[in-house]
């Protein structure tokens, strides 16, 4: 059978002497992936158990389940050891991601056990985006599987090199070599496809403990590893420290006047004291002065260890720039390619304002073109507007500052990313940086001499946008009309871009999709920053029913330059006034997409002005908003 793992003695012998050793093991983290049903669970749970990480009250209470809600008879159902939700047990299936830690003399182990349905692909990506390795599981009876397809190229995607096939079940197929070697040949033929020119094929029974932490004497023809023996003893650390040094900056540490230390993790290579680094994105250099940890400096530290940096100069880093190698920096960019697996409930599209985290650097973001979405099951491309829960697509990104990066194949630390909703803070999508686009090279801020205060100064006022947003029917056309008039009698520069009048040009091409209604404010929004930046007073009248845009809007702008008036109007009132006839065509189903009955209207949460128009008339709403004009403090009063 060969040999059998078990903790070490030492646990027994010199329990000090262990936890020292322990301590210095290294760690693997890694997935299993697969088709519903192929084992994955059984696997993991059979692992836990033959490196005897289950204390006896656990193995007494899998005993119990395994007779109660088990499936194999009454005998140990190992799956039940991973397998933690209700929902799980009662269907049989992994749901949520489910982690597990285990050890053997050799190495600890970290495992992420993820869902099998395609409904669950975020679950799985959310698994495998910290794995350096991955045991893609087939059922020997059913071979590969849409969904073992599915798997492996999103193992592929996240750029995980480390992978075992486990040909599972092999014990309910009588240890059949050629339909074992068929399946082999099948998945090969796929892998040299996706990328995946390198894997280990082993037959396993994960019920029996087949090939796991034993040889099996029911497969003399395989020569290859068992499972175990493969975990222990792949590199991984090595790959990371081949490569040129990389620190994101995760906190400044300052604990007095006399210390300054710049602490993170290492992302990747090797650094010693005398090594001489650069700052990105500044671009500053210095040396390294000292490793600090405790309780001792380190005369060198290498990829993933988490250490505090001093530097023999004094250069100003912040959290989230990123030290690296003076004399192997890594380039910096604003606009990328990239492959985004989408995870939220609301579709994703072009032209909304997110934030990105990269390492540990948070920027303003946005997809600006979706070039085509992956069919994960065919790997077919196809033309896509929008991004929909667990879809997968390649777009084009634009940052509101330049990030230091290197491209997910390279690093996977420095090139993936997360997108995070700027209004609720979940986690919306996660991405690989492709590579940075060649257009951000040829396109430069050009300096002018005539600045945007002199511009205002001339017109003695201030540069400014009033933002009107309600209700088709509200009113905020006719109200920003008055308010013009007013300002114009005053003697101010203003200019009013109306939601309708613009799309007689500057967006004629645009629809009434979310994705369409997306970019028409990003376009109005930049053509009103140019306008602030001539000085003019701008006033908008738009629906602009999502907040993200309006927030887009105004971040864009200096503070005090964004004033967001909410035209507020009951949706029945405003459907009553119905000057355009547009709620009666939209209740006949003749107009799709409009705001109030078949998308939604999200109000203002702080906006600067509130106007009840069933309380206030036009020319009174008017009035108030040139007179809280008037009441501002600024440089130019109007």
């Amino acid at each position: 059978m060969g040999k059998v793992y078990t903790p070490s003695d030492l646990i027994a012998d010199d329990i000090d002497a262990y936890l020292v050793a322990h301590q210095h093991k290294s760690l693997l983290r890694f997935i299993t992936c697969g088709s519903v049903d192929d084992g994955k669970s059984t696997l993991i749970g059979r692992l836990l158990y033959d490196s005897k990480m289950i204390f006896e009250d656990q193995l007494a209470a899998l005993e119990a389940d395994s007779r109660r809600v088990g499936t194999q008879g009454g005998a140990i159902d190992f799956a039940l050891l991973v397998d933690g939700l209700a929902a799980e047990r009662e269907q049989g299936i992994t749901i949520d991601v489910a982690y597990r830690f285990f050890a053997t003399d050799k190495r600890k182990f970290i495992v992420a056990d993820t869902p099998g349905h395609e409904q669950y692909t975020r679950n799985m990506v959310t698994g495998a985006s910290t794995a350096e390795a991955a045991i893609i599981l087939i059922d020997a009876r059913k071979g590969v599987l849409t969904q073992t397809r599915r798997h492996a190229y999103l193992v592929s995607l996240l750029g995980i090199r480390h992978i075992v096939l486990a040909v599972n079940k092999m014990d309910l197929i009588g240890w059949d070599q050629p339909r074992y070697d068929a399946i082999v040949s099948d998945f090969r033929a796929f892998a040299d496809q996706i990328g995946l020119s390198v894997f280990t094929p082993i037959p396993i029974s994960g019920l029996g403990g087949d090939n796991i932490a034993s040889q099996s004497v029911d497969t003399p023809w395989f020569k290859g590893p068992i499972l175990m023996d493969w975990l222990e003893t792949i590199q991984v650390e090595d790959d990371l420290q081949a490569k040129p040094f990389r620190m994101p900056v995760q906190w400044v540490n300052r604990p007095n006047l006399d210390f300054r230390g710049f602490s993170g993790l290492i992302a990747s290579g090797v650094v010693k004291p005398g090594d001489r680094v650069r700052v990105l994105p500044s671009g500053q250099e210095s040396t390294i002065d000292r490793i600090v940890t405790l309780p001792d400096d380190l005369p060198q530290a290498v990829a993933g260890q988490s250490v505090t940096l001093t530097l023999c100069d004094e250069i100003d880093i912040s959290r989230g720039d990123l030290i690296v190698a003076a004399a192997a920096p890594c380039p910096v960019a604003g606009q990328f390619e990239a492959t985004v697996v989408w995870l939220d409930e609301d579709p994703l599209p072009p032209g909304r304002a997110y934030l990105l985290k990269i390492g540990t650097r948070t920027v303003g973001a946005s997809v600006t073109e979706i070039k085509h979405r992956v069919n994960v099951n065919t790997l077919e491309r196809t033309a896509a507007k929008r991004l929909a829960l667990n879809e997968i697509g390649l777009v084009n990104l634009s940052l509101d500052q330049p990030v230091p990066f290197e491209t997910y194949a390279d690093n996977r630390e420095l090139g993936g990313f997360i997108l995070i909703d700027r209004i609720s803070n979940r986690t919306v999508g996660a991405g690989m940086l492709n590579f940075a686009l060649r257009r951000a090279d040829n396109i430069h801020w050009q300096h002018t001499d005539v600045t945007k205060q002199s511009r205002a100064a001339l017109k003695s006022q201030r540069g400014q946008v009033v933002w009107l947003t309600g209700l088709s029917g509200a009113g905020k056309s006719t109200i920003a009309n008055l308010v013009e008039k007013r300002l114009h009698a005053l003697g101010r520069h203003t200019y009013l871009l109306d939601g309708d009048n613009v799309r007689h040009g500057l967006n004629k091409n645009l629809g009434f999709t979310e994705e369409d209604r997306v970019e028409n404010i990003r376009r109005v929004a930049e053509v009103a920053k140019l306008m602030v930046d001539a000085g003019l007073i701008v006033l908008t009248a738009f629906i602009s029913p999502f907040r993200a845009e309006r927030r887009m809007a105004r971040e864009i702008l200096e503070d005090g330059e964004f004033i967001e008036v909410f035209v507020d109007t009951p949706l029945a009132v405003a459907e009553a006034r119905d000057v355009k006839g547009l709620y009666a065509k939209a209740r006949a189903g003749q107009l799709k997409n409009f705001t109030g009955i078949d998308s939604p209207y999200e109000a203002p949460e702080a906006p600067e002005l509130r106007i009840d128009t069933t309380s206030m008339s036009p020319v009174e709403a008017a009035e108030r908003i040139v007179e809280w004009l008037e009441g501002q403090e600024n440089d130019y009063t109007i």
